[in-house]
């Protein structure tokens, strides 16, 4: 079962496309780009359409997605968290 989807090998994000992640739970992707798939474990809920770090950030990192910087970490973030407006800000404003 696929529980998220990311668009390109250097993603730093995945988009949750099931009901239910939850902490701990194993979680398989499917990188659409190359067609494979990557599992790890969740580290905190994330509901469904929301993104999950792919990898470990911190504070002023940039965050890849399609391929395009979506924003910078005013958080630190781990591998399998929540990723979202609580811890990534646009660069825009």
């Amino acid at each position: 079962m696929i529980h998220f989807v990311v668009h390109e090998e250097g993603d730093g994000v995945g988009v949750v496309v099931v009901e239910g992640v939850t902490a701990g739970k194993n979680l398989t992707g499917w990188i659409m780009e190359d067609d494979k798939e990557v599992s790890f474990k969740a580290k905190t809920e994330i509901p469904i359409g929301h993104k999950l770090a792919l990898q470990d950030f911190k504070v002023g990192d940039t965050v890849i997605k399609y391929g395009v910087d979506i924003g910078k970490v005013v958080a630190p973030i781990k591998k399998g968290e929540h990723l979202h407006v609580h811890n990534v800000k646009t660069k825009r404003w």
